[in-house]
């Protein structure tokens, strides 16, 4: 009994040490062993491993399932996948010229999309000119453009596009998004233009109903370091110079200038506004775009909150409900500015015991001059003259503000003061 178990156990170990000298071989680029082995028949050219993979570079799962931990750190993948990830060229060859599967996903990845995720334009143009599929989809629901998702990854786009990718192929998952999309959100301007000149839909809409000048407003600001991203700013230019559509909405009615808004982003509201963006459209919660820099102005300590009021109301947005004026103090109390500009858009605006409770003691004293200023002009007194006129000039132009005032003959100081430049105190 034990000696007919021998050569089993002999087969077994055989088999076991042919896998690790054909992986070894893979890792190491020895294209001669791989070549020998599978000239011998020894594995099958299309043999699965399973590797170390913790940024999942060979792995594709569905949106919204949930995985064991010890899949977030290996995965499945065939020689060819291996050959890509780590950029053998050699080795790449020798499996495709032994009939390798060359859209095969063992774990929801083809060897293509692996190609454009680590930017390797070698290993792509090998697979393309060997017939790989450039608009297959992986487990995830991603073509191989939606993983061009760098400025390195431009070229491998380039040469997707012009091997027959579908510039305009959406994911098919939850978010139905076109690579235009993916190239905004990522902030790669080359790509942009390169999916546009190729004819990419400037308009094109994902499954929110998003579009990518939507998308890159949003994106522009990296939340985790709360900066600004100027190449998200160029996206937008591009994109309305292309005619892209600036008061699109999304599914809640957002618009650009909405998301714009939520960063606090004065540049990109300047851009916007000027390209045609309605100050007062509303979300499906009833609040303009003036109301979201309210909500984030405590918490954008990059932003220059008095800068996205301005543009706003100089824009003919609807000033905040006059009762409501303490949470404008509770949201911009750090922000003398702001508090200036907004209220300098009122006639007069009488104060209440709701606005001091909402100025904390550290910051009122620090702000003293400014503050004290503020309860001054916010008595029964009337404002000065020279506010009830900027008032009314105001009133006539409404929204066209922003292009009536400076061309006024007036001196410069005067249309400063019409556009509600701050000055640092209220008189």
């Amino acid at each position: 009994m034990q000696g007919s178990l021998v050569p089993l156990i002999t087969r077994a170990a055989a088999a076991k040490l042919v896998r690790k000298t054909f992986l070894e071989a893979l890792k190491s680029n020895n294209y001669k062993t791989l070549e020998d082995l599978l000239i011998q028949k020894q594995i099958e050219v299309d043999t699965v491993f399973e590797v170390e993979d913790e940024n999942l570079l060979l792995a594709s799962y569905k949106q919204g399932y949930w995985l064991p931990s010890y899949k977030l750190k290996s995965s499945w993948a065939t020689g060819l996948h291996l050959s890509v990830m780590y950029g053998h060229l050699e080795s790449l060859l020798v499996l495709l010229d032994h009939k390798a599967a060359i859209n095969y996903r063992p774990n929801g990845k083809a060897a293509i999309h692996v190609a454009c995720e680590v930017a390797n334009m070698e290993c792509l143009t090998i697979l393309c000119n060997h017939g790989a599929n450039v608009n297959r989809f992986s487990q995830s629901g991603h073509a191989p453009l939606h993983f061009c998702t760098t400025k390195v990854s431009v070229p491998c786009a380039q040469l997707l596009i012009w091997r027959g990718a579908n510039v305009n192929i959406k994911t098919k998952n939850q978010d139905e998004e076109t690579p235009l999309h993916t190239a905004a959100r990522c902030g790669i301007p080359e790509l942009v233009a390169f999916y546009v000149d190729q004819g990419a839909v400037v308009d094109a809409i994902n499954a929110h109903r998003e579009t990518p000048l939507a998308s890159a407003s949003y994106w522009a600001l990296h939340f985790k370091e709360q900066a600004y991203s100027t190449e998200h700013h160029l996206i937008c230019r591009m994109l309305l110079d292309y005619k892209a559509e600036v008061n699109s909405r999304d599914e809640d009615f957002k618009s650009p200038l909405h998301k714009a808004a939520w960063n606090c982003d004065h540049v990109l509201m300047q851009m916007l506004l000027e390209a045609g963006a309605e100050a007062n459209l509303m979300d499906i919660n009833g609040c303009a775009p003036i109301q979201y820099v309210l909500k984030v102005t405590s918490v954008r300590p990059a932003a220059q909150p008095e800068i996205c009021y301005q543009l706003l109301l100089n824009h003919g947005a609807a000033r905040i409900y006059p009762p409501q004026f303490h949470k404008v103090l509770q949201a911009c109390h750090s922000h003398p500015k702001a508090i200036e500009v907004v209220i300098n858009s009122y006639e007069h605006v009488k104060s209440t015991s709701k606005w001091r409770a909402a100025i904390p003691d550290d910051v009122f004293e620090r702000h003293s001059n400014f503050y004290n200023s503020l309860f001054t002009v916010c008595s029964n007194s009337p404002r000065s003259l020279l506010h009830l006129s900027r008032c009314a000039i105001r009133r006539i132009l409404l929204k066209r503000c922003h292009r009536g005032v400076p061309s006024l003959p007036i001196p410069p100081p005067l249309k400063k003061y019409l556009l509600l430049e701050p000055e640092g105190i209220i008189y």
